[in-house]
């Protein structure tokens, strides 16, 4: 797939206001009936979105409060609707949508070739953006670096398969993009011997937490597991299904890769001697999210989907599902908003480097706010970094370095890897939760740290993404009462 250019959008303003007082602090409307519904009306499009892969506009039946100028666009996700590993301002949008616009998009594993039988066969989709012969490679590019890296175009850096960008008119850098996510559901395997399941895979990976800390040998080791999910929405766990120790592969290139260092790697586990009947009796609640959501940002023309950034990306924080509304700052025109690195289920900290890595499918509603008409001292007045909302909390997320791509120089697509460490993401996350408080709820310093101290919980993000990750919850309900 080669690199392509921006088209230019005409300018369309539908801002929503956000009040300043502290009352409007709670009342951001629930999304827990939208979401519900949400299900009976996008997933019938998932067969119909593997027989046509072109994005399109169709109709979101069943919404009487649908606004009436509002559209609902369709992204299936194939060789031509995807990028590999990276953001890009420089990206040609699959569709341009006005403020308010429903959207559709299917996101597909970059893992998938763990067990291609379980998660590539049968899927058109899947097929053309995997498709890897000696001969034809359908999406070359995998990873922000040269395309003559040893190993690979784009040498894995960067891993994700994104589905987008998507351009919202208007767009301009200072705004807010409210991107709220309506419902998500997995992608149903394709392969008539697995019919009615869908599946993930986890991988103890070489640049995970636990790799040069190991009991047993061999030391070091990569490990994939395989997970089974039910397609049809029947129960909300995961079941371990079996694991194998993975690698060598030699690629259709003829690259023999001795870790997991390149994304899309096509694999026979039958090769790796598979290990059945593992975890036995465990059940993996699932919590299916987006690890990677976020905008293009501005510092250069190719970004790694790795580190997170004040722009989003790969965030990798499981409560970016079903019901939660995230809110980014713009930083380039037509904000070129991404998603994929959908997971079934992840804990804090995704501590071997990976989650349950599967593909779904996911409705948003994509909702622009002007610069001009954000009111000074409101929520986003002063939003500069990826804020999540949920029903119950605002959730806050700090990183090693807020902006890495300026803070550590022309290298720092690199560097971000030798510099990360857990207290400095703690200390961005207590900074950026005193400001919210300070300038949403107009506390002092004294009263912000007080209430950081007794009521904030903080907790490891990931420590596997480059720039690790700490995130900060506040209950709303804190803000519920007074003291009369």
């Amino acid at each position: 797939m080669t690199d392509q250019h921006n088209d230019d959008g005409s300018p369309s303003e539908q801002p929503r206001n956000l009040d300043d007082s502290r009352r409007s602090f709670l009342k951001t409307a629930s999304l827990g009936g939208a979401a519900a519904l949400a299900g009976t009306i996008a997933a019938p499009y998932i067969a119909q979105a593997q027989e046509e892969l072109q994005p399109r506009q169709v109709p979101l039946p069943g919404r009487p409060e649908l606004p009436g100028k509002a559209n609902h666009w369709y992204v299936p996700a194939s060789d031509k609707t995807v990028h590999w590993g990276y953001f890009s301002k420089k990206l040609k949008p699959v569709v341009e949508i006005a403020s308010g616009d429903y959207v559709t998009l299917e996101c597909l594993t970059h893992q998938a070739g763990d067990d291609p039988e379980r998660m590539i066969k049968g899927d058109p989709g899947a097929e053309s953006v995997y498709h890897w012969t000696k001969d034809q490679k359908n999406v070359n590019r995998r990873g922000a670096g040269p395309m003559d890296a040893p190993n690979g175009a784009g040498g894995g850096e960067g891993v994700h398969i994104l589905t987008g960008p998507i351009m919202v008119r208007g767009a301009q850098p200072g705004d807010i993009l409210e991107v709220r996510i309506l419902d998500m559901y997995p992608r149903p395997c394709a392969n008539p011997e697995h019919k009615g399941h869908a599946f993930g895979t986890n991988l103890a990976a070489n640049w995970g937490y636990q790799y040069h800390d190991l009991i047993e040998d061999p030391k070091p080791r990569e490990v994939v597991t395989i997970y089974e999910v039910d397609a049809n929405g029947g129960r909300d766990w995961a079941r371990p299904i079996y694991n194998y120790r993975w690698g060598p592969f030699t690629d259709p290139n003829g690259i023999t890769h001795k870790i997991y260092n390149y994304p899309g790697l096509v694999v026979d586990p039958k090769e790796y001697h598979p290990k059945h009947g593992i975890l036995k009796n465990v059940r993996v609640p699932i919590r299916p999210h987006f690890g990677t959501l976020g905008l293009a940002p501005k510092e250069a023309d190719m970004v790694s989907s790795i580190p997170p950034n004040y722009t989003g990306g790969n965030v990798d924080d499981w409560r970016i599902g079903k019901g939660a509304t995230l809110y980014y700052p713009v930083s380039v025109e037509g904000a070129l908003l991404s998603a994929g690195d959908t997971h079934a289920a992840q804990g804090d900290s995704e501590l071997c480097g990976t989650a349950i890595e599967s593909s779904w499918t996911g409705l948003f509603q994509i909702i622009l706010h002007k610069q001009n008409d954000i009111v000074d001292g409101s929520m986003l007045s002063h939003v500069s970094w990826p804020l999540l909302e949920t029903r119950d909390e605002w959730v806050v997320h700090g990183f090693s370095y807020p902006n890495y791509l300026t803070d550590l120089g022309p290298d720092a697509q690199h560097e971000i890897y030798n510099k990360s460490s857990v207290d400095r993401a703690m200390r961005d996350a207590f900074r950026k939760m005193r400001e919210f408080l300070m300038h949403t709820q107009r506390l002092s310093e004294d009263e912000a740290i007080s209430l950081i101290s007794v009521a904030v919980d903080f907790g490891v993000t990931q420590v596997v993404d480059g720039n690790w990750g700490v995130h900060a919850s506040l209950k709303k309900r804190i803000f519920a009462g007074d003291n009369t």
